[in-house]
């Protein structure tokens, strides 16, 4: 299938168009984001979602020990202190194999 030169023109005319509205569009958005009103508010709304993550992350964390299971922090815990174990292995491992046993 072959395109016709109207495509093309058209084509041509669309991006031109497009690229219009992404500069217009551009420009005005820097100049609201840039607005100190709007880095307030958006500041302050990240601020309290990190406060409701908080929160809710330490309900969790309570609500899990209650139950009897292990936290994110325990299961951390003890995945770093597996990971140890495997390293002090493996160096083991390799020891033995040089001393050719």
């Amino acid at each position: 299938m072959t395109k016709s030169k109207g495509d093309f023109m058209m084509w041509q005319m669309w991006k031109k168009g497009f690229d219009q509205w992404e500069a217009t569009t551009a420009k005005y958005l820097e100049e609201v984001i840039r607005n100190p009103a709007v880095l307030k508010a958006s500041g302050d709304m990240l601020n309290g979602s990190m406060k409701t993550k908080a929160q809710t992350e330490k309900f969790m964390s309570q609500w899990w020990s209650m139950m009897g299971l292990p936290t994110r922090t325990d299961q951390e815990r003890t995945l770093h202190a597996l990971n140890q174990l495997q390293s002090r292995i493996l160096d083991l491992e390799e020891k033995l194999e040089a001393r050719g046993e």
